[in-house]
């Protein structure tokens, strides 16, 4: 059996047990890992499947005003790609959008928050 706490096979054997070898579990590295500071990556599958994976993603991270460039480095994506998205979405109502000086800010709106539930 996989054991988080062993860092070599170990037989245990036990007359009144059936025989049983322990052996390092593997994935330990993300087996305690707690990471609070970053929205999670991937979108909950029902809107991935309706907008497709980056359109969610695009549209979690939407949840303060932000702009084209934020996006795309966290996604790894171009700030085109993120802005066509962009585009789409707000067409279809999920973000709405706002100019701040000579950027356009983009926001999550109700119906894109409830989507995301």
């Amino acid at each position: 059996m996989p054991s988080p706490f062993c860092d070599h096979a170990v037989t245990v054997v036990d007359l009144a047990l059936p025989p049983r070898i322990r052996y390092p579990a593997r994935g330990l590295a993300t087996g305690w890992h707690t990471d609070t500071t970053t929205p999670p990556t991937a979108p909950p599958t029902a809107p991935a499947d309706l907008l497709g994976r980056t359109r969610a993603r695009i549209l979690g991270h939407l949840a303060q005003p932000t702009s084209t460039t934020e996006p795309a480095q966290r996604l790894g994506v171009t700030p085109g790609t993120v802005s066509r998205h962009l585009g789409v979405l707000h067409r279809t109502g999920l973000v709405t959008r706002a100019r701040h000086g000579h950027l356009v800010l983009y926001l999550r709106s109700p119906l894109g928050d409830r989507l995301l539930m």
